[in-house]
């Protein structure tokens, strides 16, 4: 496991190292170290059996199924051979990040032939039987992807999706200073929106604290069916692309015009040490002066055939150095006799007898170009988290809270208290958590952990004010883009480190798919023993969907938890807190939780606080509650109704509405649920922290009315109780895709979440009072219409709205002012 160390140990010059001499038997090991990755990539996607041809190809030994990707994969094989021996002379801590995600068998391949595989998979022994094995896995059922998967020793980046492979190198570099991150960059992923932006990534290093990223664009040509861009302009206009993201690139052209091998590998090998070089002296300068400007980081453009080593032709159809080799190139192997021998030609082209022993090892002279240890790339700790994970030091919530002695007061910015406790969280773990957004700390009121740390950033400044709190080194990652943020995060996160996210509800969207792989990925590691759990990502969601009075319908949108729902339970986490002091208790419990994606919304507006610190926690442990305080039900009788919210708007309008239906239907037994946990309302059965139906019965009841106020869309609450005794009573009020610019009521209103219409829902469905409150029903009707006027006359919320807080205990019943006169919600609050 590697630690911070002086810059000429960690980062030295290859003069600097025991071999001074790049020989020709060091590059010949590096050729037969590629001639054997290639030869064991070609057998995982063809074989089941005749792992080292010793017997005539026959169509038994070839899969029924051929899956995988070929054609990107030797030029990853070359990095990792060279890499290989870059790291062994240099005594390098590095990792392996593979953009092309398909180059799946090379990367097993590596981790085979380094023995880590063997020693993850102790059935896949390092002998003829032993690949026999590693070749029938792949790709086939009960095996192991076709991608560079979590089951892959030494990778964090799985590849499902293009456009990540940069964001989550620089996130693994962040406070890794003796880490270097090789990150090989397709170019077909190279065209996505995500990529272009992280090439500015470089820009947030800090070459004194943090480690280096290392990009490999790899120009193999083509996509599935088409060039790519890169590989299609001019050289020099590549390199000023290059120049102007603030690189150095380094070209490197190789395996075209028959070549011979050795000259090839001659020259990359002194260009990578060129490279790696160039990065020592940089950390030796940032050593020196860790206020340093700003370098010119390196980076490799590497140009090869597609399908390098294949078959040239197939079908008399050009096959190397076209589209063709992306994904199987002899799909027909095993149907046809030409295709069959073919295949045959080329396993053999790699003469695996001069590579493997008589019992199928790997021979010694070529094993030994490999880093031993935690120093391969399919080892390195960082890579498997969970590993260099060191617990957060938390401080007391209950020193960040809100003293509430009385439900509704003081008013509070919620995610404001929440910044105050995440600047003690800051402060306490220097070097082990941070804090990602798109440019919205600030605005989501997070702003006072800039007392303690500041924005990191590399680029250039300007002495005036609006540049404060930038720095080279701070805990704080701010670029617009939500895929940099979400992928930097990923990549610190998934290398042993904590942070959360924090975005506009609306533009959380624009992540969906990168939050879908990480999902993905913690699923399938919970399966993997070997996999130590990393902490939990931790989104907060703030800027919401009522509270949007400026910008208006476009930044509209609660979608982002039923996507997040979909997701296997075990994961899944969705928080409600509905004020200030449930927020800074779920967040301090989200932030000790390992393995989980916790989705946390938050308003950051001045609202009213309910619960008391006492009250908070236990309300949070229980992930919902009755408040009592707040209902008018006789204790030993069923409530007549049951009033459910989850969401700080809607439990505002709830509370509103269970004021209203105490002081004029003072008979009616109203029961009022708050839920901040909104999984506790599935079953017991499909999440972990799903009621048993009998708790289930117990809150909500089995047969009364059931009016329920929620944050995002209504459906989501009919999808997580359906198989509740009780459903056929439940109706829900949420968002309806209603809404524009206008004042927070107005948009309630817009969509029939207002408290006028909450309480029109209680009498529509309670049996006996739609006849008897038909009066109170229309008066309703009025003053919603009276609220809508009064918004388009003052441009603001009726007083009676704006200004209405949680009667004290006491003054609640018809008596305060009369029924007619409470009509207006505000009583003596007005």
């Amino acid at each position: 496991m590697t630690t911070t160390t002086d810059a000429a140990t960690a980062w030295r010059h290859r003069s600097d190292s025991t071999t001074a001499a790049l020989d020709d038997d060091t590059l010949e090991k590096v050729h037969a170290w590629w001639r054997a990755a290639n030869y064991l990539s070609v057998g995982q996607i063809y074989l089941l059996d005749n792992p080292l041809m010793r017997q005539p190809l026959s169509r038994d030994h070839v899969k029924p199924r051929l899956l995988g990707h070929w054609g990107t994969t030797p030029g990853l094989n070359f990095l990792y051979a060279h890499m290989n021996r870059a790291i062994s002379e240099r005594d390098l801590s590095a990792m392996y990040i593979t953009g092309p995600g398909h180059g799946g068998p090379g990367l097993v391949a590596n981790t085979y032939l380094e023995g880590t595989y063997t020693e993850t998979y102790p059935d896949i022994t390092r002998d003829e039987e032993g690949l026999r094995r590693l070749f029938r896995q792949f790709s086939f059922p009960g095996g192991i992807p076709s991608h560079v998967a979590p089951e892959t020793p030494g990778s964090i980046h799985e590849g499902g999706e293009l456009g990540y492979a940069l964001s989550h190198a620089y996130g693994a570099a962040f406070d890794n200073p003796d880490l270097l991150v090789l990150a090989v960059v397709g170019d077909g992923e190279a065209e996505t929106g995500p990529l272009a932006t992280s090439w500015h990534s470089n820009k947030f290093v800090n070459p004194a604290k943090d480690g280096v990223v290392l990009p490999v664009l790899h120009l193999n040509g083509y996509k599935i069916a088409n060039p790519t861009v890169l590989a299609r302009i001019p050289e020099e206009e590549l390199a000023a692309l290059m120049r102007g993201y603030g690189h150095k690139p380094h070209f490197f052209t190789g395996g075209f015009d028959g070549e011979d091998p050795a000259a090839y590998h001659r020259r990359f090998a002194e260009m990578l040490d060129e490279v790696l070089d160039e990065i020592a002296d940089i950390k030796a300068r940032a050593a020196a002066d860790p206020e340093m400007e700003r370098p010119l980081w390196p980076m490799i453009v590497f140009k090869s055939p597609k399908g390098w080593t294949g078959p040239k032709e197939i079908d008399g159809k050009r096959t190397e150095d076209s589209w063709r080799s992306h994904q199987v190139p002899l799909a027909n192997a095993r149907d046809t006799d030409e295709h069959l021998e073919d295949l045959a030609t080329w396993l053999k082209s790699y003469r695996a007898e001069e590579l493997f022993d008589d019992d199928g090892r790997l021979r010694p002279e070529i094993a030994n170009l490999a880093p031993t240890g935690h120093l391969r790339m399919s080892a390195n700790p960082h890579t498997n988290g969970g590993l260099v994970l060191k617990d957060l030091r938390i401080p007391d919530w209950r020193d960040f809270a809100v003293d509430v002695k009385t439900p509704g007061a003081p008013m509070t910015e919620a995610t404001r208290m929440l910044g105050k406790f995440l600047t003690e969280v800051v402060r306490l773990n220097p070097d082990n958590f941070r804090i990602f957004g798109p440019d919205e700390t600030a605005s989501n009121r997070l702003q006072d952990v800039y007392s303690v740390t500041d924005k990191q950033w590399n680029a250039q400044y300007l002495p005036t004010d609006d540049d404060d709190h930038l720095a080279r080194a701070g805990r704080v990652m701010e670029v617009l883009s939500e895929h940099q943020c979400q992928g930097w995060l990923e990549g610190y996160l998934l290398t042993g480190r904590h942070g959360l996210m924090s975005s506009y509800e609306a533009f959380i969207h624009i992540i969906d798919s990168m939050f879908n792989q990480h999902a993905k990925w913690l699923k399938v590691t919970d399966d993997i023993p070997w996999r130590r759990p990393i902490a939990s990502l931790n989104y907060l969601l703030s800027s919401h969907v009522w509270r949007q009075d400026h910008n208006g319908f476009s930044h509209q949108d609660p979608g982002f938890i039923d996507h997040v729902v979909n997701k296997k339970a075990d994961i899944i986490r969705v928080y409600l807190p509905p004020d200030t002091n449930t927020l800074l208790s779920t967040y301090d419990h989200v932030l000790r939780s390992k393995q989980y994606v916790n989705v946390v919304v938050a308003g950051k507006q001045p609202a009213p606080n309910f619960l008391s610190i006492d009250e908070a926690t236990k309300h949070c442990a229980r992930g919902l509650g009755i408040w009592e305080w707040a209902g008018s039900e006789v204790e030993g009788e069923a409530p007549d109704v049951v009033l459910g919210c989850a969401g700080d708007v809607p439990t505002l309008e709830t509370l509103a509405a269970a004021d209203l239906l105490r002081r004029h239907i003072p008979e009616l037994k109203v029961r009022v649920v708050n839920v901040v946990d909104l999984m506790r309302l599935q079953d017991e059965k499909e999440h972990p922290h799903g009621l048993s139906d009998r708790t289930f019965d117990t809150i909500f009841t089995a047969d009364k009315p059931i009016v329920f106020a929620y944050h995002g869309y209504p459906w989501l609450i009919h999808r997580l109780t359906y198989r509740r005794r009780g459903h056929g009573n439940l109706h829900v009020r949420g968002f309806k895709e209603e809404g524009t610019t206008t004042t927070p009521f107005d948009m309630v209103m817009l969509n029939d979440l207002d408290r006028y219409h909450l309480v029109m829902d209680v009498i529509d469905r309670v049996p006996g009072l739609a006849a008897k409150y038909g009066p109170l029903r229309q008066k309703m009707v009025d003053l919603r219409l009276e609220a809508r006027q009064y918004t388009r006359e003052h441009g603001e919320d009726i007083p009676a709205v704006a200004d209405w807080v949680w009667p004290d205990v006491g003054e609640t019943g018809t008596e305060q002012g009369g029924p007619n006169a409470a009509l207006t919600t505000g009583g003596d609050n007005e």
